[in-house]
């Protein structure tokens, strides 16, 4: 099994990318996926949030209302780090027993964790052979998120500052995907990347 790290900010089109891997035999894991199912009502994840942020971050069904949330810890540096500290070490653990999941299966395939945060919580904590990061300029990015996601373009400024830079997830990467264009131009670019990291599998 060979284990790839997929990242990239937010709006640059992660999920497309980790789609088009699937379509070509890949198996994804989404961090985002995951990190939803460790904060559901009666998880230890939700209870360590409400402990910290107050019950005003519940929905009046006890879940996790993500915007109340998602409205504090962008704005706030410290608060940030302690919703971190709290999820960040629940989704790892959640990523790994995947990856002991498919070694017990004895997957021979290529494995991608898409993990939006890869550069900001360190990819030692994962086998990861390679890192692949969805590139596109901030100023797409927050476009796409004020026109798709009908975010305020304060807030998509402010989401984006508050990950890694564009320099630091090149830094860590291994393959760059452009995806300033259309998804059409996505296909090439990533089949090029998957005929690339099965050489060698078994």
């Amino acid at each position: 099994m060979k284990v790839v790290g997929l990242t990239g900010c937010i709006g640059s089109g992660k999920s497309t990318v980790g789609e088009i891997f699937a379509e070509l035999g890949a198996e994804v894991v989404d961090a985002d996926l995951i990190a939803r199912t460790v904060v559901e009502p009666g998880s230890e994840s939700l209870t360590r949030i409400t402990d910290r942020f107050g019950t005003e971050v519940l929905d009046p069904w006890g879940g996790l209302d993500r915007a109340k949330l998602a409205s504090i810890v962008f704005s706030d540096s410290a608060a940030r780090a302690d919703l971190n500290a709290i999820v960040h070490p629940a989704v790892g653990k959640e990523i790994l027993n995947r990856l002991t999941e498919l070694d017990k299966k004895n997957f021979q395939g290529v494995a991608i964790l898409m993990i939006p945060l890869l550069a900001e919580s360190g990819k030692d904590r994962y086998p990861i052979n390679e890192v692949i990061v969805v590139d596109v300029d901030d100023e797409v990015a927050i476009k796409r998120l004020v026109t798709f996601r009908s975010m305020a373009e304060s807030d998509a400024i402010a989401r984006l500052a508050a990950q890694a830079s564009r320099k630091e997830r090149l830094a860590i990467a291994t393959y760059v995907v452009d995806n300033s264009g259309t998804v059409d131009e996505l296909y090439p670019q990533v089949s090029r990347i998957m005929a690339d990291l099965v050489k060698g599998l078994v």
